[in-house]
């Protein structure tokens, strides 16, 4: 597919940079391979990207090779989509393709395991390894992809501003009368436009009393005069995703509604002022709920409040390390991209959720979108030192 944005795509340099990285994080583990499924991590890595079946399709990677695991039929189609150099080897339906990857490690050393591999594969690898030699190569993989390079987060910037851009014009199409099938359409037809890749990866429209469900209601809706508008939606750049929430209403009347969405401001900006290089996750989470106790809301987990965590890490998934979470001791360093989202909710009267995305540089976080102005006007303009803190 030809790439038609200014905004360069991931390299093969990069990629090699990444295995190099790996292999140096088993060397260290004393692990003699990782298997890697068809997951974000594969393409991460290798730049192929596949979806994920019953038949295994993945690549082993050790200290001195690249092996693609592949079932016969798909050799073809695999040698024709982007990928790192490496040898393909295949297996026939017949086959155990637990049983190749164990003859290519073979009989010393142990192997780190994609931890996205499905339970069943795991079953098969221990049939053929044995237990004692399979190992969690989960946070070997997520010590590393956390991180984001520079290359990274100019895609995440460029679909953040997509999807900013979008958001605008959702906005201004927002009418009583209009159904929230209307809008996901709308939405989804202009980030295709935009060349995101398959148009919008999600989108949440919700008015009224839906809002207060942190995900959405089934059925359609129609927006009536004075009803809360949540707007909730990503795409994909190269496989780099952007996710940006806001809620708002069309006409200053509903001064409840004003005074929630003043507190969930407040605690979307306190979880910004707490994103200092060294700080643990969980401290942006407390940040964020001692704002909400401030205004008797809360605690905890409890309603009227935040029932969730205070944000996701994002990259190749959309929800991924760092969690903004109680409990999680991961210090904040250069290179983490996760979202700010402290949803308020008011079960069956609203729910107020402002999302935006920080990356981490070694002075500090930084905004990927400008935060919402008012309740009224959901967006903004800050200046550049705001927006760097």
């Amino acid at each position: 597919m030809t790439w038609s944005h200014p905004v360069p795509r991931i390299t093969d340099d990069e990629r090699k940079l990444r295995l190099a990285r790996l292999r140096e994080a088993l060397e260290v583990e004393g692990i003699a391979g990782m298997l890697l499924g068809s997951t974000e991590s594969l393409r991460y890595f290798t730049g192929l990207d596949w979806h994920p079946s019953e038949r295994f399709l993945g690549a082993l990677v050790t200290p001195a090779a690249l092996y693609y695991i592949v079932p016969g039929f798909e050799r073809s189609r695999v040698e024709t989509l982007p990928h790192l150099p490496g040898e393909i080897l295949v297996w026939e339906e017949e086959e155990n393709s637990a049983g190749l990857v164990s003859r290519l490690l073979g009989q010393i050393g142990s192997l780190a395991l994609d931890d996205e591999l499905p339970l069943f594969f795991y079953h098969r690898l221990a049939a053929a390894f044995g237990a004692e030699r399979l190992k969690d190569g989960g946070q070997i993989i997520r010590s590393l992809r956390r991180i984001k390079s520079p290359a990274e987060i100019a895609l995440i910037q460029y679909a953040m501003n997509l999807t900013l851009n979008i958001q605008k014009q959702a906005h201004a199409l927002m009418k009583p009368g209009i159904k929230a099938s209307e809008v996901v359409d709308f939405i989804d037809r202009q980030h295709r436009q935009a060349g995101a890749d398959g148009g919008s990866t999600f989108c949440i429209v919700s008015f009224g009393a839906a809002t207060s469900l942190p995900h959405g209601a089934e059925g359609d809706q129609t927006l009536a005069a004075g009803d809360v508008v949540l707007v909730d939606t990503g795409c994909q750049i190269d496989g780099y995703h952007s996710d940006l929430t806001r809620t708002y209403v069309l006409e200053s009347r509903n001064r409840e509604f004003e005074a929630a969405w003043a507190i969930e401001r407040e605690a979307q900006q306190a979880v910004f002022d707490a994103a200092k290089p060294g700080t643990p996750c969980s401290s942006l989470d407390d940040a964020a709920r001692m704002v909400l106790s401030k205004h008797a809301l809360g605690p905890d987990y409890r309603l009227p409040g935040l029932p969730h965590r205070a944000g996701h890490g994002l990259g190749l998934q959309i929800h991924e390390e760092p969690y903004i979470v109680r409990g999680n001791a991961t210090p904040l360093a250069a290179g983490m991209c996760f979202s700010n989202e402290p949803m308020i909710v008011f079960p069956d009267k609203f729910g107020i959720r402002l999302e935006d995305h920080i990356y981490m540089t070694a002075e500090g976080p930084h905004w990927f979108t400008d935060p919402a102005k008012g309740p009224t006007e959901p967006f903004s303009q800050l200046t550049d030192r705001v927006r760097k803190g």
